[in-house]
């Protein structure tokens, strides 16, 4: 797959660039998707929920009633879960929510993911380019200039910019990440994947089937 390359004036250079078909064109898995952004997910989760039960409770211990004869259930103290003000029956706890996946299918799932977006035409591969000052207005007029600026876009460098980075930062669906660094939630929670140039081997390099 050939995809033209533009620059930051939303033209094209005449150059092309050649996909790589085991990392943008193979058949997507979509269960390896799911398990990839389902522990992105869990990974970033707190896991600091928490509600006092009955141990947690101020309160006195003294038995509230006799034990039987009321009529009524029987009662240890005011703690109980069943009066109100008492604690809380099987609350949330802390807990860490994160599991392990295989490198393999987090793979398997990035190339998935590539694919899907190369399949719907949602890669603009563009040069490479800096800016000079970090200013908001510079980088929304490159996504007013690839038509993409009302989408959710994804830049992916192949190394950190730092002016770059902040001019984005400000803008809410706006996202600029490094090859390296990128994830299967970020690529499928992008409308538009912005390639630059030299992003493209390095993506190559980290997901081909080559190793």
């Amino acid at each position: 797959m050939e995809l033209s390359v533009y620059n930051i004036k939303g033209e094209k250079t005449g150059k092309n660039v050649s996909l790589n078909e085991s990392v943008y064109g193979i058949d997507p898995n979509d269960h390896a998707i799911y398990l990839d952004v389902k522990q992105y997910l869990a990974n970033i989760r707190q896991g600091t929920h928490k509600t006092k039960e009955r141990s947690d409770v101020a309160g006195s211990t003294r038995k509230i009633k006799r034990q039987k004869g009321t009529g009524t259930a029987r009662a240890g103290d005011i703690k109980n879960p069943i009066f109100r003000g008492g604690g809380r029956t099987f609350g949330p706890r802390p807990r860490d929510y994160s599991f392990k996946l295989n490198q393999k299918v987090k793979k398997l799932a990035r190339r998935s993911a590539l694919s899907y977006k190369a399949r719907d035409g949602k890669i603009w591969i563009i040069e490479d380019f800096n800016l000079e000052t970090p200013r908001t207005k510079d980088y929304l007029e490159i996504l007013n200039n690839l038509k993409i600026n009302l989408k959710k876009s994804l830049l992916v460098l192949n190394e950190q910019n730092k002016n770059i980075y902040l001019s984005s930062r400000n803008l809410q669906h706006a996202r600029v990440v490094k090859a390296s660094e990128i994830t299967t939630y970020d690529i499928m929670n992008a409308s538009a994947l912005l390639l630059v140039e030299s992003s493209v081997d390095v993506l190559d390099n980290m997901l081909s089937n080559r190793k």
